[in-house]
């Protein structure tokens, strides 16, 4: 007791900052003052700080676990090593050199379930009644009706529903595509060779106009504004065999390299500017005379013996140029194979193309060529200038190239782009690349590239090749005959003609490699240009005797007796080295007459700066002093000064050697940085100078290469270099130094990578031996490249290939071997972070901008031992470190408003710093660190801060051991107590206060530290669209195999089990899936539970509880849809994105199914009613959220015009766009872990949201996904419910309620058969469990749950009916055994079938016919209700539900048929007269038909008879005043509701049970109806009768006292009374007759139809005869044109016949007096009336006196507006008229006509001149005068016609008064240009009358002789 007495006093002083420490302790064995004074302490870190985490390593030690060893072992304890070396082989294109670099791909996987469906076909529509009881049932259930406990039931459904159930949730929610997470680093791409954009040629074929010797071609690019050739030459040869045989005796047996037809060409910047070249030479013949045409046959002789004396020699025939972007871009519209010869002829070649646009040589079409312009090579145009001038030319209009020479000839060549992997292809040094199928076959070859321009790439492989190329000769000047000069060009090993090497490569049609090469031969030319390229392979050792010697030879062309073929007339030579470096450049060179005398015979990286160092480095390396360099002798004792003064310049080296040779530059630097050089017997510390000049290199290339950086800004060369290349060389001084490896050998790369699956047997000793001593695996591919042969270093690597052991030099740059020293190495890493910390200024500055690539130097060591941690690095390193992140945050925290960019790329550099330290490092240590970090972020509040350090947290909680990090076996007690043991973990639950696992109390984020960190950071976050920090790890865990035990996966989910607190907090703010409109309702009194939003007392005490209310799950949501820089700084109650809510519950659906379910039950029996409702609000939320959406998906929140506009505008720069963009949620469509570093080489599928072109394939994958993902999330709803129900006492059944909602909300989504067969079992539980519940309490539900399972039972799948049917047979049998009696479910299961057919559209009887069976087939075979009434009860309502079904199928027949749909409603709900409810739902159901069609005037209607039939109820259950008195009361809003009187002797007593229980059936029931009968008047215009609805409401609401209500009602009738002199148009009305046997029921039938307003007779003939046509064929329907009788036996019996009259609303005289206004002119209408005109003798018109009419008149049976559309004619009168009465009428409505427009209010002077004018005007045809003129111009013979003579002269009375009106009120309108106008009028008006004037004054006498005798005798 004194214990909680000192806990209270404790929590009321600091409840505001967090009131969760407390419960840890209570039940703890620790002494009371420990356990108090830690409450104490613990109860001051707020959320917003980081707490003091445990000291980890000393946790450990002191918690051994117990658990032997298994999944649950592993999760407890790391790897032995946590870090694994992956030497990776490295790839080899070419067959010789067998290396393979093998990229790990690993795949998930996972095998998908699919859902099995049980596809019934659907039943045709059967109209005759179905024969019940001879019908199929669907199977039963077994053991259904047996009585078992509950317990044994709940074990049942449990096994049931786990079973084969998905193990991953998370796999089956695709996140939406993140372009990269932030915590994920891109591997690298592998250094390998460089190739531009590359292009096939193949040369197919070459004809010259003369054919009689041998032609060799050469292909080469040039660039013209580079002014440089790009390529090497490619030698083809297309001479037929015949024509190859004449040069026999000089050519060995040709090479199958040099028989090669095509060629691959690379290009790394294409142009406009890129010219094919194509170049001829012949044998040296002396065709090129002018004489050689006259002479061809005679010399076709003579050239065979040419060839054979002179066969080694070529001289320059013929040459022509492509402009290759030419063929490039109009490739797009050539035909493949069409002859294009005008494509290079003068004009095209001239051709101008604009500027520089880009060009691209990948996606065009293959194209031939027919080349047939061919230049003449003139003897003195061959030098590379000349040729530029030309093609120069060729691209725009000059006379230069007409003065060229043509040549007629033919190449055929085919121009495409290279296929990616060609077959029998051979590199430039003539290896073979793979694939290489078949050595015989003619090769291709690539042809190397000259690249225009720097290409900053570095050289990774080896190739030694030497190009030679004699420019000119000038021996214009000496003595003798040399005219026909050649060159001899040969490769010496030494002095003796016989050390020529044999290493000039062959050209075409020869052999490899010859010995030596002769240039071309220009004829008489002293002073010789040459255009020839020989090409050497280089030996790899070069010595000072290897030098090129050239020979020049005068040829003898003209055979003379005692001449020699070749004379010798000049030599000179270029010695291969100087200084020990190879020579190339330009030279010129002198010529020595006589040959070179006794001892004759000797590049480096072409930048003097690297020469310098590396040169020194060797120097120091090899101990060789003094060291040459150019003039330049260094002494040992001044070379420390030259060394550093030559590191500091390496900042002036140009940057295209840098890059060229980057990785042997950073290999010498950290050399020298991890073994200090002894000079002159001093050690000399090259530390800080190196970390400086690093520093410098690394931000040049950021700087100048940035488009080669990835996401995290890393430059790709470097991140390649540290991924691939970098390693420390060996600190053991007595390890082993491997010999040089062969170029054959095994090479590898050396790469660190987190492990994905751990090999039990990798320790860190094999790991170490595998890094230093394994000779097998001491190389990395980067081979010099050609041009790294060029220098110092080169020498010495070629002194070790060719096995010099002089030079113990690597054979990759990117490795040191062990080079013994004997002084003390030091470690990279300290010296690094020593360096680092003490840097300032620039330095600083420099290494601040590339900090990652430091990081990573740093943590890439292996020198890595076994030794405890807390002991492994010495406290100096570690304080450097802490020092360097101290220093670090500060920069973040101090420079984040300045330079956002590097503050971003700062801040990942050092979560990804401090997540490798993880593994490596006392990780106690790292959580200081991690906490120092965060004190210092936290020290102001900044949205872009929170922005950093959520980044910040998904980088170091994507940890491979994260859930290892977080102890996540520890519980919660004071790391004092004795260890816990790990196995039987629910036992140990109740040792502690079980609310402590779900809260953020300090034991929780002390222990479980990181989970903590993210937890607390998300409850205390201001924005609603943050990262999705949690749904990545739980992606993550979810998906990991090593967490794959459900024991092992409890465990994970219980470092989340605050989440489930969280997200009930964050209710009110998530996105309301439901659709309902309140979007804030959860929790509220209007939401699902009635809940209020704070909860009960006791939880609302604290502060820190309302401030997480209201923000806490922003951030866990899975996207970001605002840019991090713009969120709000104040704690604002936002909304949640739609996104961001799904993806927040499926990270709480995960914790809900993987979490113990012990504990789970424990928490819940501690939380309080309300907090419960909450949880059920949130199951019912989630029900919704990931209900299974046939096509509808959630799309990014954020469109991209939003984003577009924000990129162009510049509000945000580019880099932070990237960055941005890539945030928000990874994870793929199976949940593999690509969003975590430490998995970054894994490859799976993942769904692209972005794709909008999906095959059907892809769709259908999608849809199966959806549907398994809303299968199980709405597993784990149930599983949550059932857990809910089992911890449930007395005091808290009130939810039962609540459980029963989400349940039913289950029901009602679209659902898989799976889930419905467990929900169905579920629902079976409970209703045994709780049956008072359904049936007493939640009679609302009872109904619901009704509709539902009736749904159900009309399903296609048989499993979901015989679910169904045994859960309504099981509703109806607990429902009996209650009370004896099922009135209540027989009445709501009639009520859900009448509500299912009246609402459904997919709705199949068929189906629900099955189930009816099998609802009977249980009634008879439960034995122990067979002696009851219950068996005969259910074959009642069996039957009963089967009739309703018959006129289902009718209604089903005629849904496309409104009038005859609405009829059978109609008398569907006729049939429920005496059944209140039925016809309740069947009213409204029609209600629904009509608002559906517009038709509010009808749906009003039904809703007044609704709310009359529930009055008529109300009236006899209680007698209040204010409500009114049955149907009576609703007489004036319409007189046919009368019907609704419950009067008849069969009508049920609402007291009964069962009957008037539906909410209609209460005083608020009948507000509702009667306020939507109200809303229905108003749309349809009929503003009166919205007064008289209102007029029963008032009264209600009075005597409620409810002055709202009235308010709102007095508003709405203002507003109405407000309309009604508004322009108003109601229906039209027209008899429609249907006649034929065709029409069954409908035949001779006869209706009134009601039509929307200003519907034409065309337009109902078109509807109705187009529908019936439609139905019985278009030649089968006819409209009868007139209105006359019908009589059906002169009708066409086998056709069906619609007669169509327009009527109008008939009243008799009396009624006029009270029908004033429009309204009731067109309301409460029964009688109709129609004129149609006839003659005596059968016309249908005749003249005047014989023209008669027919009126007739019909009477329906009900007034419109009614309940229906169409109403029956149950009477009809006619009445005949003579001409005179026909022509009273007329008179009579002209002057009607005449008055009205004389009297309207505005006046109309249009309208009213118009009926002037066919009242006076004299063109009238039967006009006023003719009628006077017809029937008063004689005294009737017949008596019985004196009235009607008078009436018309009395009507003619009043018409020629009511003309003299309208003239004097038009003249009072008319403007002074219609006085003319109104003259004529009044001059037709007077004619008028002065014609009537007799006819109007002859009277009768006989009708005046009775008055006048009264009057006389008076």
């Amino acid at each position: 007791s004194c214990l909680f007495l000192l806990g209270r006093m404790a929590r009321q002083q600091c409840y505001c900052t967090d009131v969760y420490a407390l419960n840890s302790y209570l039940t703890s064995p620790i002494p009371l003052i420990f356990s108090l004074s830690h409450l104490l302490i613990a109860h001051q870190v707020p959320l917003t700080e980081a707490v003091e985490p445990v000291d980890f390593e000393e946790y450990l030690i002191t918690h051994p676990p117990i658990v032997e060893s298994g999944p649950l072992r592993d999760l407890i304890e790391f790897p032995p090593d946590d870090i694994e070396v992956i030497y990776t082989p490295r790839e080899c294109r070419t067959v010789v050199q067998s290396v393979f670099f093998a990229l790990v791909v690993l795949q998930d996987d996972l095998k998908r379930r699919s859902m099995s469906i049980d596809d019934t076909p659907r039943g045709s529509w059967a109209c005759s009644i179905f024969d019940l009881k001879n019908s199929l049932p669907d199977a039963l259930l077994p053991h259904l009706l047996d009585r078992a406990p509950n317990e044994e039931i709940d074990r049942h459904n449990e096994d049931q529903r786990k079973a084969n159930r998905h193990r991953e949730l998370f796999a089956l929610h695709p996140a939406l595509d993140e372009e990269e997470p932030v915590e994920r680093h891109c591997v690298p791409e592998v250094p390998k060779e460089h190739f531009g954009q590359r292009l096939l040629v193949k040369c197919l074929s070459l004809k010259f106009e003369i054919e009689i010797e041998p032609i060799f071609a050469s292909l080469a690019l040039y660039d013209v504004k580079e002014k440089k050739k790009i390529s090497e030459n490619f030698f083809f040869d297309l001479n037929s065999e015949q024509t190859k045989a004449m040069l026999r005796p000089h050519i060995q047996t040709a090479a199958i390299s040099t028989l090669a037809r095509s060629a691959i060409f690379s290009i790394t910047y294409p142009s406009q500017d890129v010219f094919l070249v194509i170049k001829n030479s012949d044998s040296l013949l002396m065709y090129h005379k002018p004489c050689i045409y006259e002479k061809l046959e005679k010399l076709r002789g003579q050239s065979e013996q040419f060839c054979q004396r002179l066969g080694r020699y070529r001289m320059p025939f013929a040459w022509t140029a492509i402009h290759l972007m030419n063929i490039v871009n109009s490739a797009g519209s050539l035909e493949r194979d069409t002859e294009n010869s005008s494509i290079m002829g003068r004009r095209s070649l001239e051709r101008t193309t604009s500027g520089d646009e880009s060009c691209s040589l990948t996606g065009f079409r293959p194209a031939t060529l027919t080349i047939t312009n061919f230049f003449k090579q003139e003897g003195d145009r061959l030098s590379d200038e000349d040729l530029y001038k030309f093609l120069a030319d060729m691209r725009r209009p000059s006379s230069v190239l007409r003065r060229l020479r043509p040549i007629t000839a033919q190449l055929k060549l085919d121009i495409s782009p290279a296929p990616e992997n060609p077959h029998y292809c051979l590199t430039p040094d003539l290896l073979q690349v793979k694939p290489y199928p078949d050595s015989r076959v003619r090769p291709t070859r690539e042809i190397l590239e000259f690249p225009a321009r720097d290409v900053y790439v570095p050289n990774t492989i080896y190739r030694n090749l030497l190009y030679v190329n004699p420019q000119s000769l000038n021996f214009a000047n000496r003595q003798g005959s040399a005219r026909n000069i050649t060159v001899k060009v040969q490769f010496m090993n030494g002095e003796d003609p016989s050390n020529a090497m044999p290493v000039i490569f062959g050209k075409s049609s020869c052999a490899d490699f010859y010995k030596e090469a002769y240039t071309a031969v220009v004829y008489h030319n002293r002073s010789p240009d040459f255009h020839d390229e020989i090409k050497i392979k280089l030996p790899a050792s070069l010595s000072d005797h290897h030098h090129i010697l050239f020979t020049f030879y005068h040829v003898s062309c003209q055979q003379k007796q005692n001449t020699p073929l070749e004379t010798p007339v000049g030599y000179t030579w270029i010695p291969m080295l100087q200084n020990g470096r190879l020579r190339t450049g330009h030279f010129c060179l002198p010529v020595s007459l006589e040959k070179p005398p006794q001892s004759y015979s000797v590049l480096s990286p072409d930048d003097q700066y690297l020469d310098k160092f590396f040169a020194l480095v060797h120097a120091l390396d090899e101990h060789m002093f003094p060291v040459r360099i150019g003039d330049m002798r260094i002494m040992e004792n001044n070379l420390e000064t030259e060394l550093k003064s030559s590191i500091a310049a390496l900042n002036s080296s140009q940057l295209e050697p840098i890059v060229r040779f980057l990785h042997l530059l950073l290999d010498k630097l950290v050399l020298l940085v991890v073994r200090p050089p002894v000079i002159a017997g001093q050690i000399v510390n090259l530390g800080q100078a190196c970390f400086e000049v690093m520093a410098s290199i690394v931000n040049r290339l950021h700087k100048y290469l940035d488009t080669n950086q990835d996401m995290h800004g890393r430059n790709s060369l470097l991140s390649s270099y540290i991924h691939y290349v970098f390693r420390l060389p060996s600190t053991d001084p007595n390890s082993p130094s491997p010999g040089p490896g062969g170029l054959g050998g095994s090479v590898h790369y050396a790469t660190m990578a987190r492990s994905a699956v751990r090999p039990a047997s990798l320790n860190l000793n094999r790991s170490r031996s595998l890094s230093n001593s394994n000779p097998d695996i001491s190389g990395t591919p980067t081979s010099p490249d050609d041009e790294i042969m060029l220098g110092y270093f080169f020498w010495c690597l070629t002194l070790s290939l060719s096995g010099c052991t002089a030079f113990p030099f690597p054979l990759c740059p990117s490795l040191f071997l062990c080079l013994r020293f004997d002084f003390l190495t030091q470690l990279f890493h300290e010296e690094l972070a020593l360096q680092w910390v003490v840097s300032s200024g620039s330095v600083r500055e420099g290494a601040l901008q590339q900090a990652w690539f430091f990081f990573e130097l740093m943590v890439r060591k292996q020198n890595l031992d076994k030794s405890p941690r807390k002991n492994r690095f010495p406290e100096r390193f570690m304080d450097d470190i802490t020092a360097l992140v101290s220093t670090i945050a500060g920069d973040i925290v101090s420079r984040f408003q300045k330079d956002l960019e590097l503050v971003e790329r700062l801040n990942m550099s050092l979560a990804f710093f401090l997540n490798d330290l993880l593994s490596v490092m006392d990780r106690g240590f790292v959580f200081s660190l991690i906490r120092a970090y965060w004190k210092q972020l936290y020290a102001l509040q900044n949205p872009t801060l929170e922005s950093l350090r959520l980044d910040f947290l998904r980088i170091v909680c994507s940890h491979e051991h994260y859930v290892t990090l977080n102890l996540p076996c520890s519980l919660l007690t004071p790391p004092a107590s004795p260890s816990p043991s790990v196995s039987g973990f629910s036992t140990h639950v109740q040792d502690q206060k079980i609310a402590n696992m779900f809260e953020l109390s300090v034991p929780f984020r002390e222990q479980h530290y990181l989970a903590g960190l993210v937890l607390s950071e998300l409850s205390v976050i201001l924005d609603p669209d943050n990262e999705g920090v949690v749904h990545n790890l739980l992606s993550s865990h979810d998906s990991d195999p090593r967490y794959a035990d459900p024991e092992v996966k409890a465990r994970v989910a219980m470092l989340y089990l605050p989440l489930i607190s969280i997200v009930m907090e964050a209710l009110p703010q998530l996105h309301d899936f439901t659709g309902t409109e309140s979007h804030n309702q959860w929790g509220r009194p209007g939401g699902p539970q009635g809940a209020a939003v704070g909860t009960s007392g006791e939880e609302t005490e604290g502060e820190g509880n309302s401030m997480i209310s209201q923000t806490v799950a922003m951030a866990i949501a899975g996207t970001s849809t605002a840019s991090p820089m713009s969120r709000p700084s104040s704690f604002l109650l936002n909304s949640f994105s739609a996104e961001s809510s799904r993806s927040l519950l499926i990270c709480l659906l995960w914790v809900l199914k993987n979490a113990d379910e012990l504990v789970l039950q424990k928490w819940f029996t501690d939380l309080s009613v309300s907090q419960l409702n909450r949880l059920l609000d949130l199951l019912y939320l989630c029900v919704s959220c990931f209900e299974y959406k046939v096509t509808s998906t959630i799309t990014k929140s954020k469109d991209m015009k939003a984003k577009l506009e924000e990129a162009i505008l510049g509000s945000i720069g580019a880099r932070q766009e990237m960055v941005r963009r890539s945030r928000g949620p990874s994870g793929s469509a199976f949940g593999s872990q690509e969003n975590l570093r430490w998995r970054k080489d894994m490859t799976h599928w993942r769904q692209n949201s972005e794709k909008m072109d999906k095959t059907r394939a892809e769709l259908e994958h999608e849809a199966l996904i959806d549907g398994n993902l809303a299968t199980e999330a709405n597993l784990i709803i149930l599983d949550t419910l059932e857990i809910i129900v089992q911890v449930l006492t007395e005091s808290k059944e009130s939810i039962l309620g609540g459980v029963l909602k989400v349940l039913l909300h289950s029901m009602a989504c679209n659902q898989s058969a799976l889930y419905l067969q467990h929900c169905f079992a579920t629902q079976r539980a409970l209703v045994s469990k709780f049956p008072e519940l359904l049936f007493e309490e939640e009679t609302e539900q009872c109904a619901d749950l009704c509709l539902r399972l009736l749904r159900s039972c009309s399903s296609s799948i048989s499993t979901i009916r015989s679910h169904a049917s045994a859960s309504l047979y099981l509703l109806m049998r607990q429902n009996f055994e209650i009370g004896n009696n099922f009135a209540r479910v027989k009445m709501q299961v009639t009520m859900s079938l009448s509500s299912l057919v009246g609402t459904s559209q997919n709705f199949n009887e068929e189906f629900l016919r099955r189930s009816l069976k099998t609802i009977l087939t249980y009634a008879e075979e439960d034995l122990e209700l067979r002696e009851t009434t219950f068996p005969d009860q259910v074959q009642d309502l069996v039957f009963n539900l089967h009739m309703i079904l018959s006129d289902t199928v009718k209604m089903k027949e005629h849904q496309e048929d409104p009038e005859m749909l609405i009829d059978l409603m109609y008398r569907i709900a006729k049939g429920y007269q005496t059944s209140p409810d039925l016809r309740l739902t069947w009213l409204q159901n029609m209600a629904g038909k009509h608002s559906e069609r517009n038709n509010h005037a009808e749906a009003a209607q039904c809703l007044v008879h609704s709310a009359a039939l529930v009055a008529e109820y109300l009236s006899m259950l209680e007698d209040r005043k204010y409500l009114p008195v049955g149907c009576v009361t609703f007489q004036n809003i319409s007189s046919n509701v009368l019907e609704e009187s419950a009067v008849s002797d069969d009508v049920v007593s609402p007291d009964e049970e069962g009957i008037c229980s539906g909410k209609y059936f209460t005083e608020i029931g009948l507000v509702g109806l009667l306020e939507q009968a109200a809303a229905s008047f108003s749309m349809a215009g009929m503003y009166e009768a919205v007064n008289e609805v209102y007029k029963v409401l008032i009264p209600i609401h009075e005597a409620n006292r409810d002055a709202k209500k009235l308010a709102t009602i007095h508003g709405k009738l203002q507003e109405a009374f407000g309309k009604i002199d508004g322009k108003r148009m109601f229906g039209t009305y027209f008899r429609v007759g249907f006649y034929g046997t065709k029409f069954g029921d409908l035949d001779e039938q006869e209706f009134v139809y009601k039509e929307p307003a200003i519907t034409k007779l065309a337009e109902i003939s078109h509807r109705l005869e187009g529908f019936y046509g439609e139905r019985f064929g278009e030649d089968q329907v006819e409209v009868i044109k007139d209105s006359n009788p019908v009589d059906k036996c002169k009708l066409d019996p086998n056709k069906a016949f619609i007669q169509i009259t327009y009527v109008e609303p008939y009243f008799d005289t009396y009624e006029m007096k009270d029908r004033i206004t429009y309204f009731d002119k067109n309301y409460n209408l029964r009688r109709f009336v129609y004129c149609t005109p006839f003659t005596l003798d059968g016309r249908a018109h005749g003249d005047l006196h014989e023209q008669f009419k027919r009126k007739t008149i019909l009477t329906t049976s009900h007034a419109f507006p009614y309940i229906k559309t169409r109403i029956n004619i149950i009477h009809k009168e006619e009445i005949i008229s003579t001409p005179i009465e026909v022509a009273i009428e007329d008179m009579q409505k002209k002057t009607q006509e005449l008055a009205f427009a004389t009297h309207q209010d505005p006046a109309d002077a249009k309208m009213l001149q118009m009926v002037l004018q066919g009242s006076v005007g004299t063109t009238v045809n039967q006009g006023p005068l003719e009628v006077a003129q017809v029937f008063l111009s004689e005294i009737p013979s017949d008596p019985k016609l004196y009235r009607h003579h008078n009436k018309l002269r009395l009507c003619f009375k009043d018409f020629t008064k009511r003309c003299e009106d309208a003239l004097r009120k038009n003249k009072s309108l008319i403007g002074p240009d219609q006085k003319e106008y109104q003259r004529e009028l009044e001059r037709n008006y007077h004619r008028l009358k002065e014609a009537l004037q007799p006819l109007i004054n002859r009277k009768i006498p006989q009708l005046y002789k009775p008055v006048l005798q009264v009057n006389s005798h008076r």
